[in-house]
């Protein structure tokens, strides 16, 4: 069975390419451009897992996460954080509040499927 990825990103070339290239990887992707759908294509459809940008218009990614954790299915549902602010403190920040991963732009597209396949590991 195929996992799904919910890939909540606002640049729209940046969301193109990431999908295109999980796709290749045999994921199926769900898209969101900003916080607000990523936590309503959540809750309609829980993804195996959420690539979240932290900075999104309308809700920030992690005011996104703090949602769909709150949300009664997102508790064991792996969310990788995705920012372009490599900074220690915003690293710790994501840390503390439960994010699974936390991934630095530009992405290192290797890196991210390894954590893909890490974190999904058992899902199906």
């Amino acid at each position: 069975m195929t996992l799904t990825i919910l890939l909540a990103e606002d640049h729209d070339a940046n969301r193109a390419v990431l999908r295109r290239r999980l796709e290749r990887r045999g994921y199926a992707v769900v898209e969101a451009a900003d916080g607000a759908q990523a936590v309503e294509r959540f809750c309609a459809a829980p993804p195996d897992i959420v690539i979240m940008d932290l900075s999104m218009p309308n809700m920030n990614g992690i005011e996104a996460f703090e949602q769909i954790r709150a949300s009664k299915l997102g508790t064991n549902v792996p969310v990788v954080a995705l920012t372009a602010h490599a900074m220690d403190a915003m690293r710790e920040t994501c840390e503390s509040r439960g994010f699974s991963d936390f991934l630095t732009k530009p992405i290192d597209f290797e890196r991210l499927v390894s954590s893909v396949r890490m974190l999904t590991a058992g899902v199906r």
